[in-house]
């Protein structure tokens, strides 16, 4: 599946099980990285949402799902100078919303080994959306400890997807992981 907006890691020997209850709410495919499926979903807000009330409702429901994390702007890149370049341009709306706010960006990567450094693009990232900032005329700092926002990057082989998230959201969402 190429249209993913969903990244899914699941537990061990859960698999079965996690694919089975995420099909309720769209549509789900394997991915080739072990224990990671992706979905498709009309309103991932919506998901999180019916995924946090099902697992107030049955702590248990939610027990084949280690970290589930949508995301809002997607590409694909065959090259990492073509990676950054795509994720700068996506990063870019998220100017206003990161202006005097502590945040850092954090990285998944799933393929591309020896390639793409999942540490060095999140530096790479934490810089350009510094100075992009400071260009616009406003501030932000790169902080690890209880930042305003984060920013995720998730990529599956060639394709990738990135979502911001503030304080109150990772905190009303426990299943995005993203720390």
């Amino acid at each position: 599946m190429q249209d993913w907006n969903v990244v899914i890691t699941v537990h061990d020997d859960a698999y079965n099980k996690a694919k089975n209850l995420l099909e309720h709410y769209g549509t789900v495919a394997k991915t080739d990285f072990f224990n990671i499926l992706v979905m498709r979903v009309a309103d991932p807000r919506r998901f999180l949402d019916e995924l946090r009330e099902e697992g107030e409702r049955d702590p248990q429901y939610l027990s084949p799902l280690a970290r589930v994390l949508p995301v809002y702007q997607t590409f694909t890149f065959q090259t990492p100078p073509e990676f950054e370049d795509k994720a700068r341009q996506a990063v870019l709306s998220w100017i206003p919303t990161l202006s005097s706010k502590s945040f850092h960006v954090r990285m998944h990567r799933r393929g591309f080994k020896g390639k793409l450094s999942g540490m060095e693009e999140e530096k790479f990232l934490d810089s350009y959306l510094l100075e992009a900032l400071e260009l616009a005329g406003g501030k932000g700092r790169i902080t690890f400890d209880r930042p305003d926002a984060i920013i995720a990057v998730e990529t599956i082989g060639p394709r990738a997807g990135l979502s911001l998230w503030t304080r109150e959201e990772l905190e009303r969402y426990p299943l995005l992981h993203l720390d």
